[in-house]
């Protein structure tokens, strides 16, 4: 498992460019939010709750897919979500994909996307690959599975939480997702980590509601 330097060297110089510009008095530039390659996102309105029991609701980061193109190890966005997509449509289900824009903790992302869906069920995934599977009668800090070490977590495992997450939207009890082991990752990862979350927050919108995503795969 290697750290990728080249996006380490990029967030750091952002980091020292943003300090450099406060200590100045001048605004630091916004970086330019591009789509991930092999995925598109169209927005469509305000995020409203579902009436369909057969669907689980994705919640997303205003970066996930624009800012940032690939979680922590490298996973590429796209693939991130078609993983998911395809766990839960294995299982039967449909899902619907919305946009956070108040928070980037997981578990509030989470927990929102659950209220969201018309099965009460939700899924909640950072940037950086950090997802949690929610209930929407559970407290927000509660959650039906988490997933804290973002650099264990591959597109395989990605697949797997969208199809445990079907299962409990079906009120089944599944196995839990079985996730690596490495003592290393956490104080490997930790700095970059920190690094990705605090820029992933710069794009937050703490008055704007969730809103609708429409995902389309392109190639």
């Amino acid at each position: 498992m290697q750290i990728n330097r080249e996006l380490v060297e990029k967030v750091v110089a952002e980091v020292i460019a943003e300090v450099l510009g406060s200590q100045s008095g001048s605004a630091p530039t916004p970086t330019p939010r591009e789509e991930a390659s092999g995925v598109a996102f169209a927005e469509s309105g305000r995020a409203v709750k579902g009436t369909d029991p057969k669907e689980v609701v994705l919640a997303l980061t205003p970066a996930f897919g624009t800012t940032f193109s690939k979680t922590i190890v490298d996973v590429p966005h796209a693939e991130v979500l078609r993983q998911i997509f395809a766990g839960v449509e294995e299982e039967g289900l449909k899902i619907r994909v919305v946009r956070v824009y108040h928070t980037a903790d997981v578990a509030f992302m989470a927990h929102q996307a659950a209220k969201l869906s018309g099965s009460g069920i939700g899924i909640g995934v950072l940037s950086r690959g950090t997802s949690v599977i929610h209930q929407k009668d559970l407290a927000p800090l509660s959650n039906l599975e988490l997933f804290p070490q973002s650099p264990l977590l591959d597109a395989m495992t990605f697949r797997a939480i969208g199809k445990n997450a079907a299962k409990y939207a079906k009120s089944e009890q599944p196995t839990p997702v079985p996730t690596k082991n490495d003592p290393m990752a956490r104080p490997r990862y930790q700095g970059l980590a920190a690094l990705l979350h605090n820029k992933e927050a710069r794009f937050l919108d703490r008055t704007k509601a969730p809103v609708e995503v429409k995902v389309t795969f392109e190639g």
